[in-house]
């Protein structure tokens, strides 16, 4: 391989704390390291088909590595294979990979540096099917990527769920009521299992364990006899009961990635209100996960994968994604990383830890 001159990069998917921290860490470590120019390009894969982007350098991302979100704007949308060319009078959709390996090839880019989850993953492997040299970055607060212990984002999304339970215990001791907190987690409960435990919920709903509504409504009453007015509940957004379905709140064809969940606190709240006959109240933790500023752990982390992304360009070691393997870095193959979600197994020591002390997965 000839001496790497430019590299790109750019953030899919949804934002969430330590996107920054990672485009800080591309730059600076690829210039000191390499002297390498980087072109950031903008809105995710949106601006590898449509051209738009930045160079960034020393100063653009000075003083990012705190900030939430992404200086290069992201989508969930604008799949470079499947991607919107007109939207009325009715959609169509073209496969726009050649433009987008066209543009890269016209702005001298010789390797692509992707951060996202497993939606980015996916056509970071397309494109590296393609012949494009490619370095993953894996990115969900939702923690669901394989090959990896662990993602950036989780760890702060972890903690601004903590914080909510928190808050919720008081008012639910002040006035008896069943609080439930819904947040995110489509097929994998480590955000719920997490701040759960680490917030003292009673009761904690995850995809990976169908809940019996009777079981849950149990444990408010067990609690009762014991003097405990109030009960505190976290569910994760992609929670079922058993022989249901996921609550979806719509969906969005465009998507790469197109149900969005959401509903679930709100059905659980009015049925076990009947059940169980205390008041009970939702809140919808919602997109505040994946705001504010990243936890020092995420920022370490984001750091750390951003210099191992470059080291892996540089060492010709493409079509990969870094991976924490505690308490190293490395890199594994894309295939490993976009196979399968990684959802919480159901005999992991938190969920023995969290069953010994009292609380209950509903079933």
């Amino acid at each position: 391989m000839g001496a790497i001159r430019r590299i790109g990069v750019l953030t899919g998917g949804g934002d969430c704390p330590g996107l920054n921290a990672v485009i800080r860490a591309v730059t600076k470590s690829a210039i000191q390291l390499y002297g390498w120019e980087v072109i950031g390009f903008e809105d995710g894969f949106k601006g590898l088909v449509e051209n738009t982007y930045r160079h960034l350098d020393m100063d653009s991302v000075s003083g990012i590595i705190h900030r939430g979100g992404t200086i290069l704007g992201t989508t969930n949308r604008d799949n470079p294979f499947h991607f919107l060319v007109q939207e009325k009078p009715e959609a169509v959709y073209r496969d726009m990979s050649d433009q987008a390996m066209a543009n890269l090839e016209a702005l001298g880019v010789e390797a692509l540096i992707i951060i996202g989850g497993d939606g980015s993953l996916n056509i970071a492997h397309g494109f590296a099917r393609k012949g494009l040299k490619v370095v993953g970055v894996p990115k969900t607060i939702d923690n669901d990527i394989m090959a990896t212990d662990i993602t950036f984002g989780f760890d702060t999304a972890v903690l601004t769920a903590t914080e909510a339970l928190d808050r919720l215990h008081s008012t639910a001791e002040s006035h008896h009521r069943a609080m439930i907190l819904e947040v995110m987690g489509r097929y994998a409960g480590w955000i719920a299992l997490e701040s759960g435990i680490a917030g003292g919920a009673d009761v904690i709903l995850i995809p990976e364990i169908p809940f019996r509504l009777e079981r849950v409504a149990a444990k408010i009453e067990e609690r009762k006899r014991y003097g405990k007015k109030f009960s505190i509940i976290v569910v994760a957004e992609g929670a079922v009961p058993v022989g249901g379905q996921m609550v979806v709140q719509k969906l969005v064809p465009e998507s790469h990635d197109p149900v969005r969940l959401g509903g679930i606190g709100q059905q659980v709240a009015q049925q076990l209100e009947d059940l169980s006959g205390m008041e009970t109240r939702v809140t919808v933790l919602g997109h505040l996960q994946r705001g504010g500023s990243p936890t020092a752990f995420d920022r370490i982390l984001s750091t750390r994968y951003g210099v191992a992304a470059v080291k892996a360009v540089a060492a010709g070691d493409f079509g990969t994604m870094v991976s924490l393997r505690t308490p190293r870095i490395v890199t594994v193959p894309l295939e490993e990383a976009i196979g399968e979600i990684r959802k919480v197994p159901l005999d992991h020591d938190m969920i023995m830890a969290a069953r010994a002390v009292g609380v209950s997965f509903g079933d």
